[in-house]
């Protein structure tokens, strides 16, 4: 129970499971007759479709009966933006390039927030059925089964994954260059092309790492808490916790966040 908010964030979060699966369907659902030639550009590398906005109204109204007195932050903006206070932050469609060409994984992300602190979230990964969740001090969850991230020593032991952001601000080398170096040193790295499923993954002990920049806040603050909550740690490139909802983002087990750390600021200055 939170108790300044009198939330039972239990049975809240199941809530939000339950629509969250609702409007997984319906996604999965158009993905089976989906046009092409309805696809918009955002820029040339980012993608939005007539589904990504759908399911976030049919999200932002299931959610606003949950909760009534909630504003919200949301990838697409179909509804009015709310920075302060408690708010429910959304990614309707996480992964909407693999959505498109009917590749996995892609997700449903949502969170809910009192200021900056994620006091629940929800990651529904459709392709393959996967209800991950959690809530402040309750543990995380998939499809009712409590997870644990893994035990993997060091990064030589681990399997990565990484994001490419859209926008490489100018760090494409510096990117790279840490990208090349993981490789030599580590099981492998993959690139799966959905945020919220990379941070659940790693929560779950598929994968032991997640490392990613220029990212927003509806792609990991689902995935912040359920990983934290399975014992994981997350933080900026600098080891900066305060920041670490901000737009670098590195997610382990946390046996070997030091030596990634070390990894990155090898290559990677501000």
């Amino acid at each position: 129970m939170n108790k300044q908010l009198n939330l039972d964030l239990e049975t809240l979060c199941k809530e939000v499971e339950s629509l969250a699966k609702t409007v997984a369907f319906f996604i999965e659902q158009e993905g089976m007759s989906f046009d092409n030639a309805k696809i918009e550009y955002k820029s040339p590398t980012d993608m939005v479709s007539y589904v990504d906005k759908e399911s976030e109204k049919m999200l932002v109204k299931g959610l606003s009966l949950l909760l009534p007195q909630a504003g919200f932050i949301t990838e697409e903006g179909t509804v009015e933006q709310t920075e302060q206070g408690l708010k429910w932050v959304i990614d309707p469609l996480d992964g909407t390039t693999n959505f498109l060409h009917q590749l996995p994984p892609y997700s449903i992300s949502i969170a809910l927030m009192e200021e900056d602190e994620v006091l629940l979230g929800v990651v529904y990964e459709i392709s393959r059925h996967e209800s991950y969740s959690a809530w402040k001090g309750g543990g995380a969850w998939c499809n009712g089964n409590k997870i644990k991230v893994s035990q993997a020593k060091k990064q030589s032991d681990a399997l990565l994954v990484v994001g490419f952001p859209y926008n490489l601000e100018g760090k494409k080398e510096a990117y790279f260059e840490i990208i090349k170096s993981l490789v030599g040193n580590s099981h492998g790295v993959r690139r799966l092309g959905s945020a919220a499923a990379d941070m659940v993954y790693v929560a779950c002990g598929r994968l032991d790492a997640y490392i990613e920049f220029n990212i927003n806040i509806w792609d990991i603050a689902a995935g912040l808490i359920i990983l934290e909550e399975a014992g994981g740690k997350i933080t900026d490139f600098n080891n900066e916790n305060k920041d670490r909802l901000g737009k670098r983002v590195l997610a382990t087990n946390s046996n070997f966040h030091n030596e990634l750390l070390s990894s990155i600021k090898k290559y990677w200055k501000e």
